[in-house]
């Protein structure tokens, strides 16, 4: 009789678990150009980049609950992050920033895995790393996308080093869909450099298998300065550029900091009927006020440099205060800006008949990678001086390369963490009632 009063209690707990553990938060996808969330509206990005100091600003809770508030008094719906430590705990972090409603686009290179355009490779050492990252946030509903590199390209002659950026979005994709984890969109941030335009969008978009191009691509943009125009600035040229590119693209960094104040009339653009069609949104550069200028808060006046809490003597936590007039500028334009966009629903059927954007073609003082160019292998690095292996060298560089062939990425042992949450809760379950069953 005890028994099987306290059963459905069980039974209750157990169900309770996973309510606790699942979300209410819709997840972002890629379909065709353009972004959804999961209940089909169109997702545009108004975001703002957050970094804070050189190391990981996504492990102190009580410090992401006073900027995501401050955030979601700005109009933010999203976070661009730069580096982070995959072994931290980011629990706390991504909730305060979920609760707001705002998603984390993260770039999961750093210093030490991010791409050399000189002498350009792709290795293990970087992929593992890559890897460590993308566990770390693959079960964060608000995670929107993650990419592979932040302007790893600068110039016209640095166009070498777009294989391998592009070798790091097969393989991430590669791993992302052998653990399982949800499409995850998969991209590339690049540098508004005019003479990459736009082959370097369409090289990364291009080619007969989805699987081996970019998710999305997105630009950082410093073009509209002051009280420019959409023509005048330039922005015109971006959708000229951006014409017939199959996959969502964004600026994902914006905001020029002279002159002052910062007005952000370009948001009206980007989120207006000049850009929303085409394009998804923008972040702009960036949230704390620091040397460089550009913050829209501040946790305080500048310090002496000796102070530990602050870095070159800006402080790094505190409560949020908005840097005037710059906050408000930004917060009256995003005020005014919703684009409706359309649903996915109306929209799945035409994406289907999408067809990929030509690869651009290789020309003597240009673009200077050759599109029937086989994508480098894990562990190969550029030869140019090569010309059977079309550029490529065998040898691995860097500690960890090897010739890991694509689609051996993934590393036996690893579990899915679902099928981990379903065996616990049983474990869970059938103990508890072994116990029961002594007690009785």
């Amino acid at each position: 009789m005890i028994f099987s009063l306290l059963l459905p209690s069980l039974f209750l707990a157990a169900s309770t678990v996973f309510a606790q553990s699942s979300s209410s938060t819709p997840t972002i996808s890629a379909v065709g150009s353009k972004f959804f969330f999961s209940n089909g509206t169109q997702y545009y990005i108004k975001g703002v980049a957050y970094q804070l100091t050189d190391q990981d600003p996504l492990t102190d809770s009580t410090q992401c609950k006073l900027d995501a508030r401050q955030m979601a008094d700005l109009g933010a719906n999203t976070i661009r992050v730069y580096h982070v430590d995959p072994t931290a705990d980011h629990d706390g972090c991504m909730s305060a920033f979920a609760d707001v409603g705002i998603y984390l686009f993260l770039d999961l290179d750093t210093f030490d895995t991010q791409f050399d355009q000189d002498n350009p490779y792709w290795n293990q050492t970087q992929l593992s790393a890559f890897e460590a990252v993308l566990d770390a946030f693959q079960n964060y509903d608000n995670l929107a996308g993650v990419f592979v590199a932040n302007e790893a390209m600068t110039r016209l002659n640095g166009s070498d080093a777009a294989p391998f950026v592009k070798s790091a979005i097969r393989d991430v994709k590669a791993y992302r869909d052998m653990k399982k984890y949800r499409d995850i969109p998969v991209g590339y941030s690049g540098a508004d450099i005019p003479e990459l335009r736009p082959m370097l969008q369409n090289f990364l978009a291009c080619g007969d298998d989805p699987a081996d191009a970019a998710d999305f691509f997105s630009l950082n943009v410093y073009e509209w300065c002051g009280s420019s125009t959409f023509d005048g600035s330039g922005y015109s040229h971006l959708i000229t550029n951006s014409t017939g590119v199959q996959i969502p693209i964004f600026i994902s960094e914006t905001g020029c900091r002279i002159p002052k104040p910062r007005l952000f009339t370009d948001q009206a653009a980007i989120l207006g009927d000049d850009m929303a069609p085409y394009w998804s949104g923008a972040i702009v550069y960036e949230w704390i006020e620091e040397a460089n200028d550009y913050g829209l808060i501040s946790y305080g006046s500048k310090t002496n440099s000796d102070n530990p809490t602050a870095l070159d003597g800006y402080p790094r936590s505190g409560t949020p205060s908005p840097v005037s007039p710059d906050y408000s500028n930004l917060k009256k334009q995003w005020a005014t800006l919703s684009p409706s966009g359309t649903a996915m629903s109306d929209y799945t059927a035409s994406a289907k008949n999408l067809k990929a954007i030509a690869c651009p073609t290789s020309t003597s003082g240009g673009w200077i990678v050759d599109a029937a160019q086989t994508l480098p292998s894990l562990g190969q690095t550029l030869d140019k001086a090569a010309t059977s292996t079309g550029g490529l060298g065998a040898g691995g560089k860097g500690a960890g390369a090897s010739a890991t062939k694509k689609g051996e990425a993934g590393k036996p042992g690893y579990h899915v963490v679902e099928g981990g949450m379903f065996v616990w809760l049983w474990t869970a379950f059938v103990a508890g009632v072994g116990g029961l069953l002594i007690w009785l």
